[in-house]
């Protein structure tokens, strides 16, 4: 069964290992052996800047993470850019469709020229912040009663005007209340239900039923201590999945790994080859059909949806 996954930093690993190789390097969670290998059909590729690199050289890293997703990623046969959505239905049995995300936006300071840059290089997906305070609002690991500034909005107003989805996966939980009724398109690409483990980067539960009230889906990250804690497993991650559907109903939810940018993983779900793992764990609680949602349909539905607004 094919999987959309939302979220993975496997740029960064291909921009700091030394001779990566996108193609089966087995530091890389997710290359394309073991994309192919999980079924993956469609990933994002998120362009995370480590937030110890002085600012002033912070997007020349943008730019060398966007290097990189043409260079290894996109020169490697089989995978497709996608930069419209409908791309998404189109690709042949053999392809793999390759999406951009911009993981926080602390790299283009307050200058929109540099987003826009970013967007013009095909992003489809914006995430305002990591878990740092920047220029457009603040992330997780901050203050949670401090939110969006002003800057913020002319960020959100472009990525509007542009039909952008905006990631609320690392804001903390003023800027996610201010951003929700800005947003024209919106989503967690890799968030799990604080109810169940109780970590600034899940969503509450109000949070939860607020996105999906807006329009919004929930992809499950696959970080044990996002799940549960250093031992987390595969049953504990399908508790996440069933919360959710439970609170917000299955067909807003999908997934969202994470693969290389954590540093520990759950037993069974080592890297991307073994997503089908998490399918047949799936399986033991839930439907065929929303099984196949929550992998791949459900987004699919999103965005064709977001095309309509």
């Amino acid at each position: 069964m094919n999987i959309i996954d939302l979220h993975c930093d496997a740029l960064l690993k291909l921009t700091t290992l030394e001779a990566a190789s996108f193609a089966e390097d087995v530091r890389i969670h997710v290359n394309q052996k073991r994309l192919q290998l999980g079924q993956i059909k469609a990933q994002v590729f998120a362009i995370f800047i480590d937030p110890a690199i002085p600012q002033n050289q912070q997007f020349l890293e943008v730019i060398r993470q966007m290097e990189a997703f043409h260079t290894h990623v996109l020169q490697t046969e089989g995978m497709v850019h996608i930069t419209d959505w409908a791309q998404l239905e189109q690709l042949a049995p053999h392809e793999i469709g390759a999406i951009l995300s911009l993981e926080g936006c602390s790299a283009i300071g307050d200058d929109l020229t540099k987003l826009i840059a970013v967007l013009d290089a095909g992003v489809k997906l914006v995430g305002l912040t990591w878990n740092e305070e920047n220029a457009v609002a603040h992330g997780a690991e901050q203050d949670a009663s401090l939110g969006l500034k002003p800057f913020g909005k002319e960020v959100i107003q472009l990525l509007n005007d542009r039909d952008i989805i905006i990631d609320v996966s690392h804001l903390n939980e003023q800027s996610f209340w201010d951003v929700l009724p800005l947003a024209k398109h919106i989503i967690a690409s890799h968030s799990n239900a604080r109810a169940l483990c109780d970590h600034p980067r899940n969503l509450t539960d109000a949070q939860a039923k607020a996105l999906v009230k807006h329009g919004g889906h929930i992809h499950v990250v696959y970080f044990p201590l996002f799940i549960g804690g250093q031992d987390a497993t595969l049953e504990q991650l399908v508790d996440h999945v069933e919360h959710f559907a439970n609170l917000v109903g299955v067909e807003h939810i999908g997934l969202g790994s994470d693969f290389d940018g954590i540093d520990m993983t759950v037993k069974g779900l080592a890297h991307a080859g073994e997503a089908q793992n998490l399918l047949e764990a799936l399986r033991t609680r839930l439907s065929e059909e929303e099984v196949h949602g929550i992998a791949s349909q459900n987004f699919i539905r999103y965005v064709k949806k977001a095309a309509t607004r």
